[in-house]
Formats: C-alpha cells, sequence, structure tokens
C-alpha cells in the first residue's frame, strides 16, 4: 500500500509547512515539462500529488493516520482524495499554477513555455509541445470469490491475486465482514484497472451450498427425521448448529414439516443488531419396510385409530 509520507519523505509528525516544503521540491523534480517523455516521473508526480491532497487537508490526514492505508484506500477514492484539492500560490515561483498540475493530472493541452526557478536563483526557460494528454479513470474490474457459511457466520479476510488492466499480478487483502450476503459486492477503490484515477476492483462474494444448512436472509433451516413414535409420544433430539450441538426438544404430536425456531443460532446481520434464528424442520420417517412384528403392532394401532 502508498506510503504517503515515505512519498513525499517527511516523518509522521511532520508539521504541515514542512510537508508544503517537501512536496514544491518533489513537484520540482518530478513535473513532466522537465521530464517529457518520462513515463516513471510522470508516475511519481501523480503519487506525490497524491500524497500532498490527504496530508496537506487535517481531517483526510487524520482519517489516513486512523485507518492505515489499506483501509484508508478502501473508503476513499480517487476522486474522494482530490476532492477541494487547492495549492494556490504554493508553486508560482516556481512558474506552475494550479491548473497547469490539474491540466496533466486531469488532462489538457501541456504545449506551453513554463518558467522554472533553479536552486542557483536564476529563471530557466523550457518549451515543451507534446500530445495533449486525456485523463482517463481505469477500468472497474470485477470478480467472484466464494467462501463458506462458516465464513458468513464470523466474517474472514482472503488475499486474491488480480490482473489489473495495463498493470501487473497484484495481491490484494479482501475483508470479508460477517453476515454478508450471497451476491453482495465489495469495492476496493483504486485496485482496478490502470489510469488517473484507477479504477476500482469489485468482488462479488459468493456463498458454497452447506451440506446441513439451507440460507433464508438471516436464517438457517435444517431437516432433522424422527420416527413415527417419537413424534407421537415426544422426544429429545440433537441438532447441528453452526456453534456446536444443541439438544431440542420435540413435543408429543409433531407433525412432518414442523419448525422449531432456535432463537439467535442464525447467522448475524450484516450490519448489525442481532442474529437470525435456526429453524429445525421436523420430518417424520416412515418405514418401506416392516417386520412382521413391527406390522402386527401398526395395524393394531390402526384398529384403534391411529
Amino acid at each position: 500500500m502508498k506510503d504517503y509520507y515515505q512519498i513525499l519523505g517527511v516523518s509522521r509528525d511532520a508539521t504541515l509547512e514542512e510537508i508544503k516544503r517537501a512536496y514544491r521540491r518533489l513537484a520540482l523534480k518530478y513535473h513532466p515539462d522537465r521530464n517529457p517523455g518520462d513515463k516513471e516521473a510522470e508516475e511519481k508526480f501523480k503519487e506525490i500529488n497524491e500524497a500532498y491532497a490527504v496530508l496537506s487537508d487535517p481531517e483526510k490526514r487524520r482519517q489516513y493516520d486512523m485507518l492505515g492505508a489499506q483501509a484508508f484506500s478502501q473508503r476513499y477514492s480517487q476522486e474522494d482524495i482530490f476532492r477541494g484539492f487547492d495549492i494556490g500560490d504554493l508553486l508560482k515561483d516556481l512558474g506552475f499554477g494550479t491548473s497547469d498540475i490539474f491540466s496533466f493530472i486531469f488532462g489538457g493541452p501541456r504545449t506551453r513555455r513554463v518558467r522554472f526557478r533553479t536552486a542557483t536563483g536564476p529563471f530557466e526557460e523550457v518549451l515543451f509541445e507534446g500530445e495533449p494528454i486525456t485523463a482517463q479513470k481505469g477500468q472497474d474490474i470485477e470478480t467472484e470469490l466464494y467462501i463458506t457459511l462458516e465464513e458468513v457466520a464470523k466474517g474472514t479476510e482472503r488475499t486474491i491475486t488480480i490482473k489489473r488492466p495495463g498493470g501487473p499480478e497484484e495481491q490484494v487483502v479482501v475483508k470479508i465482514p460477517a453476515g454478508i450476503q450471497e451476491g453482495q459486492k465489495l469495492r476496493i477503490a483504486g485496485k482496478g484497472g490502470m489510469g488517473f484515477p484507477p479504477g476500482d476492483l469489485y468482488i462479488k462474494v459468493k456463498v458454497t451450498p452447506h451440506p446441513l444448512f439451507k440460507r433464508e436472509g438471516d436464517d438457517l433451516y435444517v431437516e432433522q427425521e424422527i420416527n413415527f413414535s417419537d413424534a407421537c409420544l415426544g422426544t429429545t433430539i440433537t441438532v447441528p448448529t453452526l456453534e456446536g450441538p444443541k439438544n431440542v426438544k420435540v413435543p408429543p404430536g409433531t407433525s412432518s414439516g414442523t419448525k422449531l425456531r432456535l432463537k439467535g443460532l442464525g447467522l448475524p446481520k450484516f450490519k448489525g443488531g442481532g442474529k437470525g434464528d435456526l429453524y429445525v424442520v421436523i420430518k417424520v420417517k416412515v418405514p418401506k419396510e416392516l417386520s412382521r412384528e413391527q406390522r402386527e403392532l401398526v395395524e393394531k394401532l390402526r384398529a384403534l385409530g391411529l
């Protein structure tokens, strides 16, 4: 992830004036008009502008320090970072104005005569004639990520490898919150195709089918078979849950298809506020074959009206 302090070459407790001085020095060094055709310098120039846009803004800097680079990049898009970015007269003595920088970052003509103040004092004139650069947002990309129901219940973190259009393969850490729904998309800002600003990465979450549980929203359903006699007389059964086996009382006279509710044993709600329920669906087992003794007993029960 981008370390904005490292990009500008300042300490994490640097003052705003120290950050400004570092930015001005680097902006002069890497400005595209001083490095015509140098793609590496262009990328460096974009990086230092992004770093300064964050560290010169008290609120963005506070969020960056508090969240860390990874979480900050997921919360703030490139548009968010540069919103309100205004360097005013900061580079006037270098021969640049705000419009010069933004014409490069966001596109515009780049054929002009620019005056630089050199380190020794006198001005130096440079004429750079080049093709206009059109800033274009990078392509958004989407991928699918399969997780288990157990991971839905607890939340998880995965590291995936993506191929960014116009860039190399890259590993991205994806934090998946508990209770996420099937088909829900997670957005990771700036991890899509290369461009300015870069596109975003969208991760569509898929949940693999579970061998026991069926999900409906935040609720879970599990089927449990019981014998006919237990359905008539009542019994206690052991049922699986995501928190481990639980004993459940089946009342006398339970019919097939009855749902027994176990409150709070479903999945956590995505935005908090409790959990869903687990429903035990009772299936009364009817044997396909009977022994002679069983048949005689069932015939007696039928004769008694059962």
